[in-house]
């Protein structure tokens, strides 16, 4: 019967305390224009028809490459920083179970042996005595009764932190593959760039020997054959330095990658990639709250509110309670015998009169509330400047690129011409050395701008929110 009473106390003592005392949360204003940035820039790139947005085109979709597809994959596999998030997660969920039990009273089992001999003559004894007693109980020691949602608070600061780590991991897939992509197309750039030196220093070492023959007969000046010869030592400068960064590229995605890529992985230039589908980033900037990175800072700001409420809470007495029930004897065997039941029933109230160190963590509680919003403002400022930087890039780089190619080809004729004039007899060797020169810097110009298109694209789509939830907890599942 006593056992059903304590039961039944508990109970009721367990659901008085259901409530908390941290402020209501209301989701702040996004401190950004509801729609992106218009002017010259961004012309006919925010609904363009049969253009997907970020919800309507998965990861998978958007690549369309397959050689960087399995890279990808590899490196959600085998990525060590991402597999550092993802421990970072265990690690605050496992918190937040610690900070969950402490709403529920610690039970814990106790069995004890005690004997003690009394001499004679204490304790008003006049012969010594030698006492045995044994006990068994079952008990609760010192649980806090939550009346104030002091532990309510703290256990909802560690949810909210543990959903903000969760996020933090899928930024850092986003991240992490944004990044893959950008060191792909780097490398194919870089390879692009490579064999257009090695082609161009080809076609100078002709020049070379040409003018070197020809000087030899007298029919060209030291002059020319001087900067005939310049023009092949800058180009196997220019050689060896996009070797070294075909190799630094090549190291840097074996580390996004987690393991050695074989070569059939890898693009061999930028004709040889595919590239990745376009996306539109729709009409409203509301897409941001769909980002990890944002909706991890809010997860921040409710862990304040929450910390807000606990220290409100400390300001109102704590109640505990101490109860037990069990059984004690003075011998073993009559330990379990009829009329050997214990139990013992303490609560206890703490009021606190003053405690300068209540007021001080309720004003950091208050100021935290005020950094935390702040840090989600700013936040979402910054990816609204993310968003606009790409969609201006994307407004314009094509331009770019037609303009750029434009050139090319008319450096090419000039090249072509001034050759000939200097076949002729017409113009001196100076004139196609500088042809030269602009056609090399005019092509790799070419090639940096079809690499900033295609990282563009790839940029666009991390900053937009990268592929949706399914898709991150698709890829995030294979590292369990």
């Amino acid at each position: 019967m006593t056992a059903r009473v304590l039961t039944i106390l508990l109970l009721a003592l367990y659901l008085a305390g259901c409530g908390t005392l941290a402020p209501r949360y209301h989701r702040p204003a996004a401190p950004v224009p509801a729609e992106w940035p218009q002017g010259e820039a961004y012309k006919n790139i925010k609904a363009i028809s049969g253009v997907p947005t970020i919800k309507e085109l998965s990861l998978w979709e958007f690549l369309t490459d397959r050689r960087l597809q399995k890279i990808v994959e590899m490196s959600l596999n085998n990525n060590l920083d991402l597999r550092l998030a993802a421990l970072n997660v265990e690690k605050a969920r496992a918190l937040y179970g610690v900070q969950y039990a402490e709403l529920f009273p610690k039970v814990n089992g106790e069995g004890s042996w005690n004997k003690q001999r009394i001499p004679a003559d204490v304790m008003g004894f006049p012969k010594s005595l030698t006492i045995e007693r044994y006990d068994v109980s079952l008990g609760i020691a010192s649980w806090e009764v939550d009346f104030f949602g002091r532990i309510r608070s703290l256990k909802k600061k560690a949810l909210e932190e543990y959903l903000a780590t969760e996020e933090a991991r899928c930024s850092a897939q986003i991240s992490l593959v944004s990044e893959v992509e950008r060191a792909y197309f780097t490398l194919a750039a870089d390879r692009e760039n490579l064999k257009l030196a090695r082609s161009t220093l080809e076609n100078r070492q002709h020049t070379y020997e040409l003018t070197r023959r020809q000087y030899e007969v007298g029919l060209a000046n030291e002059l020319a054959l001087r900067r005939a010869q310049t023009q092949v030592d800058a180009t196997r400068g220019d050689v060896a330095r996009y070797t070294q960064l075909v190799a630094q590229d090549q190291n840097a995605l074996n580390l996004l990658a987690g393991a050695p890529l074989p070569e059939d992985l890898l693009p061999p230039d930028l004709a040889g990639v595919s590239p990745p589908k376009d996306i539109s980033p729709g009409l409203s900037s509301e897409v941001l709250l769909g980002r990890p990175d944002i909706i991890a800072a809010e997860h921040q700001l409710k862990a304040a509110y929450a910390f807000v409420g606990a220290a409100r809470a400390a300001f109102f007495p704590r109640i505990s309670l101490t109860t037990s029930i069990g059984t004690a004897s003075d011998d073993l065997s009559g330990l379990f015998s009829s009329g050997s039941g214990t139990w013992n029933f303490a609560p206890r109230i703490v009021l606190p009169i003053f405690d300068a160190r209540t007021w001080a963590a309720y004003r950091v509680s208050k100021a935290q509330r005020k950094i935390a919003l702040t840090q989600y403002g700013k936040v979402i400022q910054t990816a609204f400047k993310e968003v606009a930087d790409a969609l201006a890039v994307k407004g314009t780089i094509d331009r770019q690129v037609t303009a750029q190619e434009s050139l090319v080809k008319a450096v090419s004729e000039t090249y072509r011409l001034s050759e000939e004039r200097y076949n002729q007899g017409i113009d001196s060797y100076l004139g196609v050395l500088d042809a030269q020169r602009s056609l090399f810097a005019a092509q790799q110009e070419l090639v940096f701008l079809r690499l900033a298109r295609l990282v563009n694209q790839v940029r666009l789509y991390a900053v937009l929110g990268g592929g949706g939830e399914s898709n991150i907890r698709d890829a995030l599942d294979k590292l369990d």
